[in-house]
């Protein structure tokens, strides 16, 4: 009996093991378009271009190297139309219209024209010249004086006081109008100057000096400008002022003179501006002073009356242009 032979263990076949390093690929990106490099009028690039990027890049660089080819043009600027101008001189002529009207109303009504301020529109100064008679408004600060003062008193003139601070800032401290009797003028002086043409007339010293010589009635109107001055500043001012002209007239026993006037600006009366004070030569050389409209006090002095007037029309005058308009008032009243 024949010996079986055993048989070979079953192979099993393997499965192959999976590696663990995948077989090598190499990622490459997708194909792009080639890259369009813009070529500026200053610097130049080259590039290999492929397929249809040549026209673009053509367009690319033609626009660049020719700006003004793309900026779009403006249309001409049409002709001024004459109906619109027509329409706004129109409406210019409107409004000078209504401000005319405006002053008429306020003159026919009796009332005062309103002062423009010093930022007012050109017409508001035009109103003002209308509202007012030549002559009569201050020119720098607008102040408007009436044509006649008390008496029938003629305004022959009108000026500023200003004065310095510590010789930097100059102060416009009142505005003021000279006034005269016309009779009296002529009564005084038509004798001596009745041959005088009006041009010489106004070139006279001689003539000025009869005036604050003689008994004519005249006044000088203040109105204050400056909203801070005091009435001590007004006495300390006169002293000062009043007492040179004393000097200058009557030696120098004035003292008790000047005194007496300046002793008149009490401190109980109270300044604002607008406040007015009045300084009339009545006759008689009797000088008689008003504080907003009230009667303070009068003295009788020729020297005074002289001296007080001295400061406004005398040879150095506090406003030299107000001195020359009442010189040349004083003239035509004598022609007259």
């Amino acid at each position: 009996m024949e010996k079986k032979r055993p048989l070979p263990p079953a192979t099993v076949p393997r499965t192959p093991r999976a590696s663990a390093t995948l077989p090598h690929r190499v990622l490459r990106p997708p194909p792009y378009p080639a890259r369009q490099h813009l070529t500026t009028p200053s610097v130049h690039h080259t590039t290999t271009l492929r397929g249809s990027a040549l026209p673009l890049v053509a367009a690319a660089m033609v626009s660049l190297r020719f700006p003004a080819a793309a900026v779009p043009r403006l249309p001409p600027t049409p002709a001024p139309n004459g109906a619109a101008i027509a329409a706004t001189l129109a409406a210019a002529a409107a409004a000078a219209a209504a401000v005319a009207s405006l002053t008429f109303t306020a003159k026919s009504a009796g009332g005062p024209v309103p002062r423009p301020s010093p930022s007012a529109p050109l017409w508001a100064s035009l109103s003002l010249a209308d509202g007012a008679a030549p002559g009569s408004v201050e020119p720098r600060t607008g102040v408007a004086f009436p044509t006649e003062a008390s008496a029938g008193r003629s305004l022959l003139g009108v000026g500023l006081r200003k004065t310095s601070v510590l010789g930097l800032k100059s102060i416009d401290v009142y505005a003021f109008g000279v006034y005269a009797d016309g009779t009296d003028l002529k009564q005084h002086l038509m004798e001596k100057y009745r041959k005088f043409s009006a041009s010489e007339l106004k070139e006279n010293a001689e003539l000025i000096n009869d005036v604050l010589e003689q008994d004519i009635q005249m006044t000088v109107k203040l109105q204050i400008v400056y909203g801070r001055l005091s009435i001590r500043s007004v006495r300390s001012a006169f002293e000062k002022s009043v007492g040179s002209r004393l000097q200058k007239f009557g030696g120098q026993d004035t003292k008790d003179l000047l005194q007496s006037f300046v002793a008149l600006f009490k401190d109980e009366y109270k300044l604002t501006k607008g406040s007015e004070i009045e300084l009339s030569r009545e006759s008689n050389h009797v000088l008689k002073i008003s504080i907003g409209g009230e009667e303070v006090g009068s003295i009788q002095s020729k020297l005074l009356c002289r001296s007080i007037l001295d400061l406004y029309i005398g040879e150095d005058p506090f406003d030299k242009n107000a001195k020359d308009s009442v010189q040349e008032n004083i003239a035509s009243i004598l022609q007259s």
